[in-house]
C-alpha cells in the first residue's frame, strides 16, 4: 500500500512580505546602529523614523517628506534609495492618497531650535534695556541743565546781561613823537607851561610841524582845532576841541593826547605869551 507523502507546511504557507520599513530596521539592526545614529545622521527627527519602521503612516507627515525620509534612511543602512522608494509608494499608495495635504515638516533636531520662552524672554528684556537706556538719557539731560542752572556763572548771567553804564574804553599806548599836520590854513602857538614859546604861526595845507622831543610840558592854542591833525607816533590822537572853537592849554604829551579833550585840558597856568603875527 502506498501511503500518501505528507508535503511540508511550510510549503504550502505564503510567502511573508517584508515591508519597506521592516527592511530599513533589519539593514539598521545589521549595522548596530540605533535609532539616534541615523537621526544624527539623517537629521530626521526619531519618531518619525521609528513610525516609518513600523508603517504607522498617521503619524508621518505628507508622503513626499515620507519617502524623502526613506531614501535618506536607506543610505545610511546600505539599501537601494530607489528601490525603498518605489516599495514604500506602492505599501503607502493602500493606505493613504499620495495627494495628501501637505504638512508643515517640523525640524530635524527640536534641541537645535531656540525655545519659545526664550525668544520671548530675549525680546523682552531688549525692551526693557531701551527703555532704561531711555530713563537714564533723560535723567542725565535733566541733571546737566539743573546744573547748569545751579552754577555761579549762570547765576550771575542776569546780573551781567543787565543794562548798565558802559565801561570807558581803555586810553590808547601813546608811544613815539608827537606832529601837528595842518588839513587847511590854520594859526597855532606852541609853548612851555610858564610862558616859553616854542612855535607861532600859520600852517599851510599839509605843512607838518614836530613837536620837540625835548619839551616838558608842551601846550597848544589854537582858533580852528578841526584844521589840525594831531598824531602820536603813528596813531593818530582825537580832536582837541569842537570845530571853530578857540582851545588853549592844549597838553601836547602824547599820554594827554590820546585821552581825549578832557585830558589834553589841563587846569589854567600861567597866561601863555602874547600873541605875534609871525610865520615859523
Amino acid at each position: 500500500m502506498v501511503e500518501p507523502i505528507d508535503e511540508p507546511a511550510d510549503d504550502l504557507a505564503e510567502p511573508q512580505v517584508v515591508s519597506a520599513g521592516q527592511r530599513l530596521r533589519a539593514a539598521r539592526e545589521e549595522k548596530g546602529l540605533s535609532l539616534e545614529d541615523v537621526a544624527a545622521q539623517t537629521r530626521i527627527p526619531r519618531r518619525h523614523l521609528e513610525s516609518l519602521e513600523n508603517g504607522d503612516w498617521e503619524r508621518l507627515p505628507a508622503p513626499t517628506y515620507t519617502t524623502g525620509f526613506a531614501k535618506s534612511y536607506a543610505t545610511v543602512v546600505g539599501l537601494d534609495r530607489a528601490e525603498i522608494y518605489e516599495q514604500l509608494r506602492g505599501e503607502m499608495g493602500g493606505v493613504r492618497p499620495m495627494a495628501a495635504a501637505s504638512e508643515v515638516f517640523e525640524p530635524s533636531d527640536p534641541a537645535r531650535t531656540m525655545p519659545k520662552w526664550l525668544v520671548f524672554g530675549a525680546i523682552a528684556a531688549v525692551l526693557v534695556l531701551v527703555l532704561v537706556m531711555s530713563w537714564l538719557n533723560e535723567r542725565s539731560f535733566r541733571g546737566t541743565d539743573e546744573a547748569a542752572a545751579d552754577s555761579p556763572a549762570t547765576a550771575a548771567a542776569p546780573e551781567a546781561a543787565a543794562p548798565g553804564p558802559a565801561p570807558a574804553a581803555p586810553a590808547a599806548v601813546a608811544q613815539g613823537p608827537v606832529a601837528i599836520t595842518a588839513n587847511e590854513p590854520v594859526w597855532l602857538q606852541v609853548y612851555e607851561k610858564g610862558g616859553a614859546k616854542l612855535f607861532e604861526g600859520v600852517l599851510a595845507a599839509g605843512q607838518r610841524y614836530d613837536v620837540p622831543t625835548t619839551a616838558t610840558a608842551p601846550l597848544l592854542r589854537t582858533g580852528k582845532p578841526e584844521a589840525l591833525r594831531i598824531s602820536v607816533g603813528t596813531a593818530d590822537a582825537p580832536s582837541v576841541g569842537p570845530a571853530a572853537t578857540t582851545v588853549r592849554d592844549v597838553s601836547l604829551l602824547g599820554p594827554d593826547l590820546m585821552r581825549g579833550p578832557a585830558a589834553a585840558t589841563p587846569a589854567p597856568s600861567a597866561t601863555p605869551p602874547p600873541v605875534q603875527n609871525t610865520a615859523g
